[in-house]
C-alpha cells in the first residue's frame, strides 16, 4: 500500500513537461548602448524567458522588487505575441517564467507584482500560491482602468484591472510606502485633547435589522441613543460599553450628539 502525499495544487494538461533551459549569456550591442555602463540598467530584446534564464547567473537573489505585465489572454491580436492562447497552453507559458523570477527575487526584500485581469486572475493567484507559496501572499490592487461614461458591455460592465502582489518572505519584507501629506493630516482632529493623538470619527450603524442589534446607549449628559429602524449598531451592547470607558466613542462637542467611533 503506497503513502502518497497530497496537496493543493492546480493541474493542467502539460504541466508535468518541463523546459529544459540551457545556460544563457547576454550579448551587447555597442551600436544601442547609451548612458553610465556602471548603472547596470540593460534593455533586453528577445525571448524573456531566455532572457530571464541569462540573467539568473548573475542576478539570482538580488533583485528587491520585480513588475511583469503577462499576456492577458484574452484573444487579443497583438504584433509581437500570441494573446489567444488554450488555457492550459498559457498556464504553461507562465510557470517556468515566475519560478525563475522567483529565483531572482532578493530572499528577504524582494516582492513581486503581476498585471492581470479577470480572464485568468484566479488562475494566476492559485500558480502564484504554488510558486512562491500562500503564506508569501501580499495583497491584490484593484486599479480603475477605464474613465469613460458610456461602455458597450453585453452583461456587466468592467473597467479594472488588478496587480497581485507576493513577497519572497511575508515575515521580512518591507516597502517603501509614501510619506504622509499635510492634505491628509488635516483630515485628522483632536477636539477633546486624546492623549492618543488626533483622530476621524466613523459610523457606528449598518444597514439590515438583527434581534440583537438595536438597543439603548445611555451618553455622557444622560441622552438615550439608539439606531433607527431597519439597521443595527455594528458592535454588541457589550463591546460599545467598553469602548465608550476607553474614550473610543464620541458624543459632538456637547457630549450630547449621535454617537461616532474615534
Amino acid at each position: 500500500m503506497t503513502n502518497k502525499k497530497q496537496k493543493l495544487e492546480l493541474t493542467w494538461i502539460g504541466k508535468d513537461e518541463e523546459l529544459k533551459l540551457e545556460p544563457r549569456i547576454l550579448i551587447e550591442d555597442p551600436n544601442k548602448s547609451y548612458g553610465d555602463k556602471s548603472a547596470e540598467n540593460m534593455l533586453i530584446h528577445g525571448d524573456n524567458l531566455l532572457a530571464l534564464k541569462a540573467l539568473e547567473q548573475d542576478f539570482a537573489g538580488r533583485i528587491k522588487c520585480i513588475y511583469i505585465d503577462p499576456p492577458y489572454n484574452t484573444g487579443s491580436a497583438f504584433e509581437h505575441y500570441d494573446d489567444n492562447l488554450e488555457h492550459s497552453t498559457w498556464l504553461s507559458l507562465i510557470r517556468p517564467r515566475l519560478e525563475i523570477l522567483k529565483k531572482l527575487l532578493h530572499p528577504t526584500q524582494g516582492s513581486i507584482w503581476i498585471s492581470i485581469d479577470d480572464d485568468e486572475s484566479h488562475y494566476l493567484k492559485v500558480l502564484c500560491d504554488e510558486v512562491f507559496g500562500r503564506k508569501n501572499y501580499v495583497s491584490t490592487m484593484v486599479w480603475q482602468k477605464i474613465h469613460s461614461i458610456k461602455n458597450d458591455a453585453r452583461h456587466i460592465s468592467v473597467n479594472h484591472d488588478y496587480i497581485l502582489l507576493y513577497a519572497s518572505n511575508i515575515e521580512t519584507v518591507s516597502f517603501n510606502l509614501l510619506d504622509r501629506t499635510s492634505e491628509m493630516d488635516e483630515r485628522y482632529k483632536n477636539p477633546d485633547n486624546d492623549p492618543r493623538g488626533p483622530w476621524q470619527s466613523g459610523d457606528l450603524v449598518a444597514n439590515e435589522e438583527r434581534s440583537n442589534g438595536r438597543f439603548d446607549i445611555l451618553g455622557p449628559t444622560g441622552k438615550i441613543f439608539n439606531v433607527p429602524t431597519g439597521k443595527h449598531w455594528v458592535y454588541s451592547q457589550e463591546n460599545l460599553k467598553q469602548l465608550i470607558v476607553e474614550n473610543k466613542i464620541w458624543f459632538g462637542v456637547n457630549r450630547d450628539s449621535f454617537p461616532r467611533k474615534k
